[in-house]
């Protein structure tokens, strides 16, 4: 068996990871606590929504041109 010292790639890849871990994990610990203090965000807007609708009758003209 090797020496664990003189694998130093293997320190290389766990510092790595757990370089990568630790971000992660602050990450979402910043976005966790600026999601508390803000105040929510509406996702709908409460703007009436203005809806226009077009009868057509099978005798008009513009029935006969669509189809």
């Amino acid at each position: 068996m090797s020496n664990w010292t003189s694998l130093w790639y293997v320190w290389l890849i766990l510092l790595t990871v757990f370089l990568l871990l630790l971000c992660g994990i602050t990450a979402s610990c910043i976005k966790f606590c600026c999601r508390k203090k803000r105040p929510p965000v509406e996702t709908f807007s409460r703007h009436p929504c203005d809806l226009t609708v077009i009868a057509i009758d099978s005798d008009s003209t513009a029935h006969s041109t669509v189809t």
